[in-house]
């Protein structure tokens, strides 16, 4: 029985150590949400039940945040995403908050009316645009230009209200 578990822990550890940018995603497709690459397209729904295509968001600066309510590092980086949202009103910049809570939109609009917060949340019910981005946890945050490519990948909470965060998110609408 030993040898059976410590043949199947070196196997895991092999696959593992083994897939880099270019192995594919659960989808069987290459994983093409990679700094300095093009951002993959995704539609995704919002609270509301409209489609929002990623690549109709072109000429902005999109801030795709992968979250859900029962994460307790998502829930700290919601109100400074909330400052930040306030902050780039009426700039070209968009917020898109896909949760991924199995709970779909019931889930997200109870959480919203309880905690205070609020946020553009859209939901990712196939789970389609979290395999295009490799997501393998919550927060995972891709900051992409106007032209539609990724510029940073954030793993975990950040200050999004950060003074130079917001310097750099301007830096980039220009």
């Amino acid at each position: 029985m030993g040898k059976i578990l410590f043949l199947c822990l070196v196997i895991v550890f092999a696959t593992l150590t083994a897939c880099d940018r270019k192995t594919p995603g659960l989808s069987g497709k290459p994983i093409t949400a990679v700094e300095k690459m093009p951002a993959p397209d995704i539609t995704v729904t919002a609270l509301n039940g409209d489609k929002l295509r990623l690549f109709d968001l072109k000429g902005n600066v999109v801030v795709l945040n992968f979250w859900a309510t029962w994460c307790p590092p998502c829930r700290e980086e919601i109100p400074s995403m909330m400052k930040l949202n306030s902050v780039m009103n009426g700039k070209p910049y968009r917020m898109v908050a896909v949760s991924m809570d199995e709970g779909g939109k019931p889930a997200i609009e109870e959480f919203f009316r309880t905690s205070g917060y609020l946020l553009p949340a859209y939901t990712d019910p196939d789970g389609k645009a979290a395999a295009a981005y490799g997501v393998t946890g919550f927060p995972e945050t891709f900051v992409i230009d106007k032209g539609g490519v990724i510029i940073k990948k954030i793993v975990g909470p950040l200050d999004w209200s950060a003074p130079d965060t917001i310097s750099s998110l301007e830096d980039l609408m220009k």
